[in-house]
């Protein structure tokens, strides 16, 4: 049974950072792309960054410079460090996982966590 669990959400300040924390169980965990994404309320999810089998990183424009994907094959975890947060940046945060298709299409993503609330007050 494949299993994403994310963690590191909560309630910040505008300009502070947070890391999230996506744990997998998920056999061969390294031939996956691992990617995040969010939603906001009354909104579409959204696509945030992805880190390939190979190390490869793809940000969204809106977060591109601010937030950092990272990967520990040896613990099946992927990382998101976010850092000068802003109010529009309040989501669910959700991890996924994909073996082939598109980096930053959520429908080509396989499995997903059942996300981790970030809010960040002004």
């Amino acid at each position: 049974q494949v299993q994403l669990v994310e963690s590191g959400g909560g309630l910040v300040q505008a300009g502070g950072s947070l890391k999230l924390s996506c744990a997998a169980s998920i056999r061969a965990f390294s031939n996956y792309r691992m990617g995040w994404f969010r939603q906001a309320p009354g909104k579409e999810r959204e696509f945030v960054a992805t880190i390939s089998s190979n190390g490869g990183r793809t940000y969204a424009d809106s977060v591109k410079g601010r937030f950092t994907i990272s990967r520990d094959n040896a613990k099946s975890t992927v990382y998101l460090q976010m850092n000068s947060l802003q109010p529009e940046d309040t989501a669910v945060y959700y991890c996924a996982a994909e073996l082939v298709g598109s980096p930053n299409r959520a429908d080509d993503y396989l499995y997903w966590g059942q996300g981790t609330q970030v809010t960040v007050s002004s």
